[in-house]
């Protein structure tokens, strides 16, 4: 036993060496978490405002000016062109200096005053984001005018106006502002987590294996679970200390609110961590060389980006595609970091997320002890 962990801590110390003297790799791994979380924290929206929108008023009336006003003061549209007609607005669209155009026709007030009022929005379809908001809010606009108008004719006609049959109340959670940040910053510090194991332990394997000390290395009296032991603990500390790094600029640069258990997460994501570096095991020892390691990461990434529920429900997946995303460990770390992150929630309520990290982390080592033993024999 006390060998066994010379060996282990001689391999530590000669992978620490090397990392810290690898300034160019360590610069890239350090920094490319960084940079990726202030990039999207900044540009990765996924409620769309401030549409550039065209606005047609073939009305010339008050009526018009009031629609025009509520759309101007909504939020969601941004007038900045006043043309004359459905053509303009088209025109305008193909060539992309409006999303959204709005068409209303003559005649707008006495349509009102007969309640058959027709207003025209155009919608650039070839941004989904757009499309969804603008439509949200051009319906939501319409209808809170319509409601206006007609307690108006109610009270003109000297009738007194009730208060509508049903009313939604609604009450958000954990997200009272319906900030994006607070749904995408525990999501990125996930992506940024796997990034980061993943890469650190292909590539660590990997260039041994190139630099043909891989070999010297396995024909010692260290066993597999040794080596793999000695390859890991340099990794999970420095995943562990950018770990750290992503979370403390996520709450207090971006200002997401942290609401459950400090100590909890950091165990949870060591979990993580050490799953990801599992991973990143088995994909080296499948890949032959560095470049190769680096395209199977960087296809494994954009596969967990888009399938593990990171910017997507799960729920909303076709079968297969959640299949596939349940084999990837990021998907049940990315609702563990929400949960324990925005909801404050506890290990009573995320247990099967954790079990199926463990259950990860064994197969996986398992697969990477029995590729280094086989690698040992042959």
């Amino acid at each position: 036993m006390r060998r066994s962990l010379e060996r282990i801590d001689a391999l530590i110390r000669k992978e620490m060496i090397r990392l810290l003297r690898d300034w160019r790799t360590m610069a890239i791994v350090l920094s490319t978490p960084l940079l990726t979380l202030f990039l999207l924290g900044y540009a990765m929206h996924l409620n769309v405002d401030h549409i550039p929108t065209a606005v047609a008023d073939m009305t010339l009336d008050a009526r018009g000016r009031e629609l025009v006003d509520a759309l101007a003061t909504s939020g969601c549209f941004d007038i900045t062109m006043h043309v004359a007609d459905e053509a303009a607005i088209l025109k305008a669209i193909d060539e992309g200096r409006v999303r959204a155009g709005i068409l209303m026709p003559p005649g707008l007030a006495a349509d009102v005053e007969r309640g058959q009022a027709q207003v025209l929005v155009i919608l650039d379809g070839s941004d989904a984001l757009t499309v969804q908001s603008g439509y949200s809010a051009a319906v939501a606009i319409a209808q809170a005018q319509s409601m206006r108008l007609l307690v108006d004719k109610v009270s003109r006609l000297g009738l007194r106006s009730e208060a509508l049959p049903i009313q939604a109340s609604v009450r958000v959670l954990y997200n009272p502002d319906m900030k994006d940040l607070v749904f995408l910053i525990p999501g990125l510090a996930a992506i940024l987590m796997q990034f980061m194991s993943l890469n650190l332990t292909a590539m660590s394997v990997v260039r041994e294996r190139e630099a043909g000390t891989m070999e010297q290395l396995l024909a010692t009296p260290m066993r597999p679970a040794e080596l793999i032991i000695g390859k890991l603990v340099p990794n999970i500390l420095l995943t562990t200390a950018g770990m750290v790094v992503v979370i403390a600029i996520g709450v207090f640069w971006f200002g997401v609110p942290f609401r459950g258990d400090p100590w909890l997460f950091v165990w949870l994501s060591l979990l993580f961590i050490i799953s990801g570096l599992g991973l990143g095991l088995v994909v080296s020892t499948i890949a032959q060389t560095q470049r190769q390691a680096q395209q199977i990461t960087s296809m494994l990434l954009m596969l967990a980006t888009l399938v593990t529920g990171f910017v997507y429900p799960r729920s909303a997946m076709p079968p297969v595609v959640q299949f596939i995303g349940g084999l990837i460990p990021l998907t049940y770390f990315t609702r563990i970091a929400r949960g324990i992150f925005s909801k404050g929630i506890g290990l009573a309520f995320l247990w099967s997320d954790v079990a199926a990290l463990a259950i990860y982390i064994v197969l996986s080592m398992a697969l990477a002890a029995a590729t280094f033993k086989k690698r040992l024999d042959g």
